[in-house]
């Protein structure tokens, strides 16, 4: 594409609205295509349904259990949600998942506005179009949880900041609306995630002060306003949250949640130094070819204003999240918008060799490896029904990143990074695609699949629940049967089966199960058999379906024979 054609199509509001759009279709096919997943996404959800439920919007909990660990934001956000395009009956994933898309969306938007108003319109659409097609993000456009927003929030608040910074430095006053959006992005950061979001906004702060030595912009901030505009947005909650549980939310997220991660590997979620800068290149793709590019303009032009910005939104946090013990390949996301605009900096100047042959390798790399992810995905836990998919992966996928690497090297650097971004879109469409076929994966839908064959689902009305499960004890089949299921042992299951009640055993209860169910003269009827993979623990499952069946006849003389319990009577009317 031409020069004078991009340029017209991405004047003004054009680009973020185009970056946008991209970024929404990037992370659509996600969003409509996975099956809930463990444990993080399902545990959210299955809170925003209680809520809905139970109309308290201030506790959050899974179950019974409080769930005191993150701010109350993308709960409202999906409950909001559900209730405008759904039903909390209809235990349908997706309506939870749209928060994620809008916040990705945000996110795309916010950086290809900031990035025209640092280098103009054509780094700024690619800036936007960067940050929405990147992998990890079009990844958690499509989940149920905070990082997605948490990234369009941050980098709401640091697209207003870098007006303000710009503004400052040419003598100028900064505009009230910028100052709003970095005061809104604050203050979303902070109830979506707590203080994720200031790992970020303050480190690029401080660093902006030193680095220039000169801290005066700060007072143009609006700070009288601002502050209580935060509060505003925080403080209801806070208050409420403090009040119905005794102080016990911020003990729990605090002391339970926050302070392990920082004291060491949390939930075994550890990693080496280094680890985030290994795993950028493929969390970056399909844009990976402009890693190097990136990374040289922010030293070698790091004596503009604006490119210094960046540099302070970058690295100081992601110092930071490399040396923390506990590592999730998420947890720099919030730093991506800055990456992005970097990368689209680079790429609207010539691009020096080095940068082009690393670039153009790191492209390489990263499709072989996600190429080989699909694969893997295909032989170890896939069918007939995935091939198609997954050959489009690796198709797409090497189409991004050896074409991008191609063109790159042959000076096309914008052309380079459109076929890139087009291409990975369709290759990470094409992977959602793979991972819904990978059915023995899937171990929670295929449960309710089960169920619903076999007559046996409570939701029917044909039998009595809450359905018992041991073994599989995952967030998902919660979310999927509602939150009185039961998830318990061989005895627990045994007494849901002697109430009527339909119940899965996991292979290695078993045998015990069924000691128990003889003992008590019960005949269970073997349903159905499900296997799969339980992708949380790494364990092979194979859960059997059990529907009560009709009561033993017992010999016994007839003046001792006891009255049956009105479970008894549920059991054998269950049974027929």
């Amino acid at each position: 594409m031409k020069r004078p054609e991009l340029d017209h199509l991405i004047v003004g509001w054009r680009g973020p609205l185009l970056a946008g759009l991209l970024t929404l279709l990037a992370g659509l096919p996600g969003l409509l295509l996975l099956p809930p997943l463990d444990r993080d996404e399902s545990r959210y959800a299955q809170a925003t349904s209680q809520m809905l439920e139970t109309g308290d919007f201030v506790d959050i909990r899974f179950q019974d259990e409080p769930r005191w660990k993150k701010p109350v934001g993308i709960y409202w956000m999906q409950a909001a949600s559900v209730a405008a395009t759904s039903n909390v009956e209809d235990r349908q994933i997706a309506p939870y998942r749209l928060p994620s898309l809008l916040g990705a969306v945000l996110a795309a938007v916010a950086a290809a506005w900031a990035g025209a108003a640092l280098f103009g319109n054509r780094a700024g659409f690619l800036a936007g179009a960067i940050l929405g097609t990147t992998f990890l993000l079009s990844s958690e456009a499509g989940i149920a949880k905070t990082d997605a927003m948490l990234c369009g929030a941050v980098t709401l608040a640091m697209a207003g900041l870098a007006r303000i910074y710009m503004a400052s430095r040419a003598g100028e006053t900064p505009q009230r609306p910028h100052k709003l959006m970095f005061w809104i992005g604050l203050g979303l950061s902070v109830l979506v995630k707590g203080p994720i979001g200031l790992i970020v906004i303050v480190p690029a702060v401080l660093a902006l002060c030193l680095w220039d030595r000169d801290a005066r912009w700060l007072k143009r901030l609006g700070w009288g306003w601002g502050l209580p505009l935060t509060a505003l947005i925080v403080g209801p909650w806070a208050i409420a949250i403090t009040i119905a549980t005794d102080g016990g939310f911020w003990r729990e997220a605090i002391g339970g949640d926050l302070a392990p991660k920082i004291a060491g590997a949390h939930e075994s979620h550890g990693g080496f130094i280094g680890l985030y800068v290994l795993l950028a290149p493929l969390l970056f793709f399909p844009a990976t070819l402009l890693l190097p590019a990136a990374v040289s303009a922010g030293w070698h032009r790091r004596a503009e204003p604006a490119i210094r910005f960046l540099v302070c939104w970058v690295v100081p946090a992601w110092i930071i999240f490399e040396l923390a013990p506990t590592k999730l390949a998420h947890y720099t996301l919030p730093t991506f918008g800055g990456l992005a605009i970097l990368a689209a900096a680079a790429v609207v100047q010539p691009i020096g060799k080095v940068s082009r042959l690393t670039g153009a390798l790191l492209s390489v790399v990263a499709a072989v490896l996600i190429c080989g992810i699909a694969v893997y995905g295909l032989t170890a836990f896939g069918g007939s029904t995935a091939q198609t998919w997954a050959a489009m992966t690796v198709a797409f996928a090497a189409l991004a990143g050896f074409g991008g690497a191609f063109l790159l090297l042959n000076r096309a650097a914008v052309t380079a990074v459109l076929t890139a971004l087009v291409c990975g879109v369709l290759a990470h469409a094409a992977l959602s695609g793979t991972i819904r076929q990978l059915r023995l994966l899937a171990v929670a839908p295929q449960l309710v699949k089960a169920m619903d064959r076999a007559g046996l689902s409570p939701r029917q009305g044909l039998i009595p629940g809450p359905v018992a499960i041991t073994g599989f004890h995952e967030p998902s089949f919660v979310f999927l049967t509602g939150r009185d299921t039961e998830l318990t042992d061989a005895a627990g299951a045994a007494r849901a089966l002697a109430e009527g009640r339909p119940v899965f055993v996991e292979r290695a209860d078993r045998t015990a199960f069924l000691a128990l169910v003889g003992q008590g003269g019960m005949t269970p009827r073997e349903v159905e058999t499900v296997r799969g993979h339980n992708y949380s623990t790494g364990d092979d499952v194979a859960l059997t379906l059990f529907a009560p069946a009709r009561r033993a006849a017992v010999r016994a003389p007839a003046a001792a024979a006891p009255v049956a319990p009105p479970g008894a009577s549920a059991v054998v009317e269950a049974g027929e």
